[in-house]
């Protein structure tokens, strides 16, 4: 009850010095200094902020959130949550926090909140890239265990981003931009499940997946932090590299909406049976000129991967094969062993035209029929084409990278229809060689 002396703090013993100012048990400019009551908080209550018994400023390491925490001078205190961060200690327990915050149903937190818990480069879905399962380039090791669509479904995420849904799902992300939906995937799941032994190697800014082939060659994929698919190439064992894909010749990497490339659609002067040939019609003579025709149309310049994988009207400029002959369960995308075997005419093409030319590209597109969610579809039917891709190679040698995979869910529906359709649940193979490697194939025109 006594006035403090002159350079003495409230209920500070005589003779110590006042703490500088803003310090552990200082009161800030304009407010209450500790001890006096505050409005809804009496002197002496455990929640007054520097207040102890009696009103007695609180010891450093009873400050409010950090109870019986060692107080680290210098810096901001605990966070809102009472976390202290510069505690190393705590660090466990911020983790853990936010990894529970995005298991959370129903999160629609921006991605920039996300982002504001550290510095170490969080992404879409919470995933880390110093978490200890993170396969650099965007997603994790443990996305390929997944063995049902309900795994798929229950390890879903969605988050707003700039006005757009952003879905991350395992090996996936899907995003929706007004009503259109885009999907990207894993571009190095396909050959870690192939090979095991596959190698990830970090070279600059780049990831890069090396599996081994047949013969001493070697299959490169590289990629950047987010996934994206930068260079697919093949090295021989003289040494020698063929490129298959360059998606990094346009310059960085754009949004998937900015790859939509609109042109007008193609002016088709063949028969509609030689155009999309059927396979469970056709026999391999007809197959294999359909993989190896030129395009239908004029094709005026060089395009990305991106590009093909997201502009309809690019993809129509080349002839296409359904393989109708397999059919999938609901809700699933596993190749029956009795189904697999009649793939052997589409890969016996594809081989003799890899054969032919070893930097051949062929584009396997998944879709389904229009019972269901799009977002369900687009997944469904993206794993659907990866794992027909997936046993051109085990079962039948076809190289895996002179194929690329992408599903298209019910967005391109064959029959119109929006009920249950065996014709619309199907997977198309198209060689896109001469839209991706144009300048390659082709002399430059004289200008």
């Amino acid at each position: 009850g006594q006035p403090p002396a002159p350079g003495q703090a409230p209920g500070q013993a005589p003779g110590r010095p006042v703490p500088p100012a803003g310090g552990p048990g200082q009161a800030e400019p304009g407010r209450p200094p500790a001890g006096e009551a505050q409005p809804g908080r009496g002197p002496g209550r455990p929640d007054a902020p520097g207040a102890g018994p009696n009103g007695a400023p609180l010891p450093p390491n009873q400050q409010p959130g950090v109870p019986g925490r060692p107080f680290v001078p210098g810096g901001p205190g605990p966070d809102d949550r009472g976390f202290d961060r510069r505690d190393p200690r705590d660090q466990d327990r911020r983790d853990q926090d936010r990894r529970d915050f995005d298991r959370r149903d129903g999160d629609r937190r921006g991605l920039d909140d996300r982002r504001g818990f550290d510095d170490r480069g969080d992404l879409p879905g919470g995933y880390r890239r110093d978490a200890p399962d993170y396969v650099p380039g965007g997603f994790r090791r443990s996305d390929v265990d997944v063995r049902t669509y309900e795994d798929v479904r229950r390890a879903r995420r969605e988050f707003n981003e700039g006005g757009r849904l952003i879905i991350r799902e395992p090996g996936r992300v899907i995003v929706r931009d007004d009503d259109r939906y885009f999907l990207r995937h894993d571009e190095t799941e396909r050959f870690r499940l192939l090979d095991r032994d596959a190698r990830i190697e970090r070279r600059g800014r780049d990831t890069v997946t090396i599996i081994d082939r047949p013969g001493g060659y070697q299959v490169f994929t590289v990629v950047d932090d987010d996934g994206r698919l930068l260079r697919r190439y093949r090295r021989g064992p003289d040494g020698r590299e063929v490129v298959l894909i360059d998606n990094s010749y346009a310059g960085p990497p754009r949004s998937i909406e900015q790859d939509v490339v609109v042109l007008p659609p193609p002016d088709i002067r063949i028969p509609r049976d030689r155009y999309v040939v059927e396979a469970d019609r056709a026999d391999e003579g007809a197959i294999y000129e359909a993989l190896t025709a030129p395009p239908v149309a004029p094709v005026e310049r060089r395009y990305t991967l991106d590009q093909v994988r997201y502009s309809p009207t690019l993809r129509a400029r080349m002839r296409s094969v359904d393989i109708d002959t397999i059919t999938f369960d609901t809700g699933s995308w596993q190749v029956t062993p009795d189904q697999a075997r009649r793939l052997a005419t589409i890969a016996a093409a594809i081989n003799q035209a890899v054969q032919n030319n070893p930097q051949e590209v062929f584009l396997i597109e998944g879709y389904t029929d229009a019972v269901g969610s799009d977002v369900d579809n687009l997944s469904l039917s993206d794993r659907r084409a990866q794992s027909v891709a997936e046993v051109l190679t085990r079962d039948f040698k076809v190289p895996p990278e002179n194929l690329t995979t992408q599903g298209y869910g019910e967005q391109y529906l064959k029959v119109n229809t929006q009920g249950p359709s065996r014709e619309n649940r199907r997977v198309t193979v198209r060689r896109i060689t001469p839209l991706i490697q144009q300048q390659a194939q082709q002399p430059p025109q004289q200008r």
